[in-house]
């Protein structure tokens, strides 16, 4: 892909995974997106997407099949299929795949050019293994000893079942 407009299907485009943290689609590819960042992230149950952290910079997540467990400050709250979830910056979370089997979430973030993060210490997000023991900004400290993530292909089950049989 080059820059400018494009279409791609999401079984088609480029996916990722990272043991234990679930598998993604990556729609931009060669081309990073400017101004924002959009993927579907698939979890798996007990998957967290990340390490429990705040940022400084907003992030939406819509649930599009299955459950998964949001972390948000300090706080546990179950979701389901179409639940969606506005983080303005700041706002410390995690979410974690729940239920009989994997969890599809649209995930969008706006990109800032001097990205900030923190990973705070907190219980609810250390019991579903998604937390740090020590308060850090430095991702490599808050994912140190994670493999990197790797190439994956679209599995059949990754999205939403409605989706898989619109082929």
């Amino acid at each position: 892909m080059s820059e400018g407009w494009f279409v791609v299907n999401a079984r088609e485009a480029g996916w990722e995974r990272l043991e234990g943290s679930g598998r993604w689609c990556t729609f931009e590819a060669d081309v990073r997106f400017e101004e924002y960042g959009i993927n579907i992230h698939v979890l798996d149950p007990g998957e967290p997407n990340a390490m429990y952290h705040g940022e400084n910079a907003q992030e939406d997540f819509l649930v599009l099949s299955g459950e998964c467990v949001l972390v948000i400050e300090g706080e546990e709250r179950r979701l389901r299929q179409w639940d969606f979830v506005h983080c303005p910056p700041w706002a410390r979370h995690v979410l974690v795949g729940s239920g009989d089997g994997p969890c599809a979430i649209l995930m969008a973030g706006t990109r800032t050019p001097d990205v900030e993060l923190i990973y705070p210490v907190d219980a609810a997000a250390l019991a579903h293994g998604a937390g740090v023991r020590e308060e850090t900004d430095d991702p490599s400290v808050a994912y140190a000893g994670r493999q990197k993530p790797v190439p994956s292909p679209y599995r059949e089950g990754d999205l939403p079942a409605e989706v898989d049989r619109a082929r």
